[in-house]
């Protein structure tokens, strides 16, 4: 058995690498507007970790004035749908840190700012939905990250504290999330603006998840990646 009562998974950009297949429509449809790839691409980076309706109140004020918001981000999810429908890559690690972990009987959850049906069908494409005991959705939430409460109702839906869980993130907003629900919290970040400093919220920092696993003990410190 584990030292925690759960675990609670963060998805985007930490079990999948799915945050550069959804950069890549973005800075695409950009450039069909005049807007540069750099400016595109710094303004996805400052997204990650957002609900969806943040991202689409964002839009508004990123692009110019004579672009349909609506009808650019409907245009955008239906790019990036495409890409993930035909493949849904991992995360370095996510397989076999996930794997230590069912072998030990942990409890898993998975807590993201993603719509619900989307969630479930990248999960079950990537092969790791069955992981899970329960899965927290960004429309399924009382409010959404950086607020506590996707973490806090993780846990309610566990029937454990929050305290006695960890939870593993890439965004300052999801890290944000967990550490205000009281979770012991590893940020494991992947992509993010060039030279914007890691915020300092009694985190705890790794480079892969593999080494986080390794610092909980989850994984023999023997064992190399």
């Amino acid at each position: 058995m584990t030292s925690y009562a759960a675990y609670l998974f963060d998805m985007d950009g930490l079990l999948l690498d799915t945050e550069r297949l959804f950069m890549v429509p973005l800075v695409t449809l950009a450039a069909r507007e005049g807007i540069d790839a750099s400016a595109a691409e710094a303004f996805y980076l400052d997204l990650i970790g957002t609900s969806v309706a943040e991202t689409s109140r964002r839009l508004e004020t990123f692009l110019p004035p004579h672009i349909d918001v609506s009808a650019f981000e409907a245009n955008w999810r239906l790019e990036y749908d495409a890409l993930v429908a035909k493949h849904v890559p991992l995360r370095p690690y996510a397989k076999e840190v996930l794997d230590a972990l069912k072998s030990q009987g942990a409890r898993m959850a998975l807590v993201t700012s993603t719509h619900g049906a989307s969630a479930r069908s990248k999960l079950t494409k990537a092969g790791i939905i069955d992981y899970f005991e329960l899965i927290k959705a960004g429309d399924e939430v009382s409010a959404n990250k950086p607020d506590p409460a996707p973490y806090r109702e993780a846990a309610k839906g566990l029937g454990v504290d929050p305290k006695d869980c960890v939870a593993f993130e890439d965004s300052d907003t999801g890290t944000t999330s967990a550490i205000r629900a009281g979770c012991l919290t590893y940020q494991i970040p992947d992509l993010r603006p060039i030279g914007k400093p890691l915020p300092n919220l009694g985190q705890k920092m790794a480079q892969t998840l593999w080494e986080a696993a390794r610092d909980l003990g989850v994984i023999n410190p023997a064992l190399t990646s």
